[in-house]
């Protein structure tokens, strides 16, 4: 780097990207505060260590082949020019070339890849809080490999790169991952569910749904309120922050989305807030003033209105994130009566189904907007939407990309895995062992000094659960059998 400007924003960026990961950081605190808070205190500690665990497992096997495919597969099968052939770009990300290191000619690598790595962590989260619980910690690790390190980064190829066949050929767009990280993992989390099956007790014997006690409310809130600062981090790390976006000559500084198109810093801000905020009003209203899902719904509210919040009016924005938060609390609901599925923490909903009404209004709000400068070489957009030969936004490109993301690379991969763990008797643990409460396994009490009672529905769990088994389930201070 010889010329001082162009060091000196080299050097920005580096710093940039960086400082976006340390607040992302928080995203993975948030969700491991608010999953122990939602747990009941016999799983505590086994809720708490999944968390952690997942970082080590994604980490490394994003490292050897979770980034390259980022590069390597930005192109579908049997799509524009045989897409699904990895490109010569990938040559520099395997684990072995010089850019995966310490490496003074490029300072870029290492912070943009941790970035990266956080969104995996994020995916891989979101399903952890669903199957809280009941599946074993075994099978829990292996999902976090599956999303964190192939499928969520198979469709950041599809979807999120500019040069991506879904955002040439589709016009799809998805500035902060309403559906490339949120509608796949609560995708993901569904089709775990479905197969896992509702914690004993959840419903009763003719349908009725029975409130789980979170063990500690306030921590639960505490924990969103942690992960909304993370996620402002997250919407940072998402942008690109200066680039010359200037034509026919004429310099134009700007930072820019993920796909290298003009927006501001100001436009996420106002964006943002007005999201959470249009979220938490419309959540506060209709669970009539619950924290907890008046929170949630703040939550789902900037996840819908994520995929347009790089473009979108501040008044869009707070509508799109009402919205939102009206679809995820009215289908969490509605699912969990009509087909008993028991999601611990309303990650299906939260992530997945407001993910999906984001990204779908998305192509409606910002139709005919251009998605990404045109790639050489790549087919026609599908619907032939161009302006200026620019792929546009338009609604089915983003319709059909909420499906694939919902459903092609979230639901029906982890249906089958999950049927695949359950064969081999690995996906959830022993009756017995849920019973007494997985801390009890190894761990002891998370509250030692606090004599213990039992709850309403721990007696009925226990009452329900009796039939199953050969002999009384012991008293959830002694070990049981072993996960």
């Amino acid at each position: 780097m010889t010329d001082l400007t162009d060091s000196l924003n080299v050097i920005f960026t580096e710093f940039y990207y960086w400082v976006t990961v340390v607040m992302m950081f928080l995203i993975h605190v948030g969700f491991a505060t608010y999953e122990v808070g939602v747990g009941r205190r016999k799983n505590l500690q086994h809720i708490l260590i999944k968390n952690v665990m997942l970082i080590p497992v994604v980490t490394v096997t994003f490292f050897f082949f979770g980034w390259w495919i980022y590069f390597a597969f930005i192109n579908g099968p049997l799509l524009n020019n045989g897409m699904g052939i990895p490109s010569e770009v990938s040559d520099d990300f395997y684990p072995w070339s010089v850019l995966m290191g310490p490496h003074m000619a490029d300072r870029i690598t290492g912070v943009f890849w941790a970035a990266f790595l956080l969104f995996s962590w994020t995916a891989a989260s979101i399903v952890s809080g669903a199957v809280i619980e009941r599946a074993r910690t075994s099978a829990f690790l292996i999902m976090a490999f599956v999303i964190g390190s192939v499928t969520w980064i198979i469709d950041a190829a599809w979807g999120w790169s500019p040069n991506g066949w879904m955002v040439q050929l589709l016009g799809y767009h998805d500035a902060y991952a309403s559906g490339v990280i949120h509608a796949i993992a609560g995708g993901a989390a569904l089709g775990a569910l479905v197969v896992l099956g509702p914690r004993v007790g959840k419903f009763g014997p003719n349908g009725e749904i029975r409130a789980v006690p979170a063990h500690n409310i306030w921590m639960a809130c505490l924990g969103l309120l942690i992960i909304y600062t993370g996620f402002w981090g997250f919407y940072a790390a998402c942008n690109i922050p200066i680039i010359d976006v200037g034509a026919d000559g004429q310099p134009f500084f700007s930072a820019t989305n993920i796909y290298l198109m003009p927006t501001t810093l100001s436009a996420i801000t106002f964006n943002f807030l007005m999201s959470l905020s249009g979220g938490l009003l419309a959540g506060f209203l209709i669970s009539r003033g619950q924290p907890y899902w008046t929170l949630s719904c703040g939550l789902a509210g900037i996840i819908a209105a994520s995929a347009g919040n790089d473009l979108y009016h501040p008044i869009h924005a707070m509508i799109v994130g009402g919205l939102g938060a009206v679809v995820a609390y009215k289908g969490h609901h509605y699912v969990e009566r009509r087909f008993r599925i028991d999601d611990g923490v309303g990650a299906v909903a939260v992530h997945g189904y407001a993910g999906f009404f984001g990204v779908a209004i998305a192509g409606f709000l910002l139709w005919g907007y251009p998605a990404a400068a045109p790639l050489e070489g790549s087919a026609a957009p599908f619907f032939g939407t161009t302006v200026d030969g620019f792929p546009a936004v338009n609604p089915i490109g983003n319709l059909i990309g909420a499906v694939i993301m919902f459903g092609v690379l979230g639901f029906a991969p982890f249906y089958v895995l999950a049927r695949a763990l359950k064969a081999i008797g690995i996906l959830r643990v022993p009756l017995r062992v849920e019973l007494a409460g997985l801390d009890t396994n190894t761990l002891d009490s998370s509250y030692p000094y606090f004599s213990r009672t039992y709850t309403d529905f721990e007696l009925i769990e226990k009452r329900e659960a009796a039939p199953l088994l050969d002999r009384p389930i012991r008293s959830s201070a002694e070990p049981e059998e072993r996960i």
